[in-house]
């Protein structure tokens, strides 16, 4: 089988239903639209759904933001209150319970930078709440935050770090944010996923790492993630397969030509594509050019759904009062 790397549970359920022409024993998805927002609710219901989709028992929700969400406040908004519903819809914790915050990725470089900056935008209360008691409304939850860095520049798994800080912190829930990748390149930074089954830090490109969930952590784990990244060699693909399916239409219906196109192996394509373009690029991961910009946007949308649902007593305005 063919190696398209994603992390999103809407693709790998798009990717079963394209191979196998049906969709999946047990998985339900349901789709919404909020004004102009589309959103995907997949659920994965038992054991031989998780196989067939390659994700864990549980549920994933994918916001998909419209175009001119990254250049437009109103719409940066609208989808930040759509974010902060999801995560409320499933996380549950209690009004004065811990919530722990872990920014996943390299800051140093800008595709993997997604859970550093939102650490940097979250209202952060955990301190002020345990020092000025007195001070501090009692309907303002306890956050704390963390962006652990990479294994490359640490020495130490980000699993390890977040399971001592929560063995030491005991929150009653762990949010975990990074960038993920994308089978298409019009999801990357255009989607949102949120899901309650954890995260694998890396697994998107090919670099997985020690799993962050409720099994190793001992606590619910919500991972939020957008993809950032596509393969190389997933473009090149779709790419060849939009010229196929444009030649076939416009070739002599039961042609010679025709018919050698119709007949195609799409599979082999895939796996001759990988070998020829491997010793060349490698594991080559592309990201539009004005990344820096929409990683920003980005990481403000995602920060602002954070903190409208861990603090529903606070408006956006109010909460901007609190980080400046």
């Amino acid at each position: 089988m063919f190696d398209v790397r994603t992390d999103l549970a809407v693709e790998a359920r798009e990717l079963y239903s394209q191979r196998y022409k049906k969709e999946i024993d047990g998985v339900v998805a349901e789709e919404t639209t909020q004004e102009d927002v589309k959103i995907t609710k997949v659920t994965v219901l038992n054991e031989n759904g998780a196989e067939a989709m390659g994700k864990p028992v549980g549920t994933y929700i994918t916001i998909d933001m419209p175009e001119y969400t990254h250049y437009d406040g109103e719409l940066m908004d609208k989808v930040a209150h759509i974010l902060s519903e999801s995560i409320s819809e499933v996380m549950k914790v209690e009004k004065d319970g811990t919530v722990l915050v872990v920014g996943l990725g390299n800051s140093e470089v800008t595709p993997d930078a997604l859970g550093p900056k939102v650490v940097s935008k979250l209202m952060i209360t955990r301190h002020l709440k345990a020092m000025m008691p007195d001070s501090i409304d009692e309907d303002v939850k306890p956050v704390c935050a963390i962006a652990p860095g990479v294994l490359g520049t640490t020495g130490i798994e980000t699993g390890e770090i977040v399971r001592a800080l929560v063995s030491k912190i005991k929150p009653d829930a762990v949010i975990c944010i990074d960038a993920l990748a994308s089978r298409r390149l019009e999801r990357v930074n255009r989607t949102i996923q949120l899901g309650n089954t954890g995260i694998s830090p890396g697994a998107g490109v090919g670099n997985k790492r020690m799993e962050i969930n409720e099994g190793s952590l001992g606590v619910p784990v919500i991972a939020i993630g957008v993809p950032t990244v596509v393969d190389a060699a997933t473009i090149a693909n779709d790419t060849i397969d939009l010229v196929i399916d444009e030649m076939i239409k416009q070739s002599t219906p039961d042609g010679e030509f025709f018919n050698m196109l119709k007949s195609m192996d799409r599979k082999e394509k895939q796996y001759m594509i990988r070998e020829i373009l491997t010793p060349y690029v490698g594991d080559l991961m592309v990201t539009p050019k004005d990344v820096d910009a929409i990683i920003d946007a980005v990481s403000k949308v995602i920060s602002t759904g954070i903190n409208l649902a861990l603090q529903p007593g606070f408006g956006i305005e109010d909460i901007n009062k609190f980080l400046n």
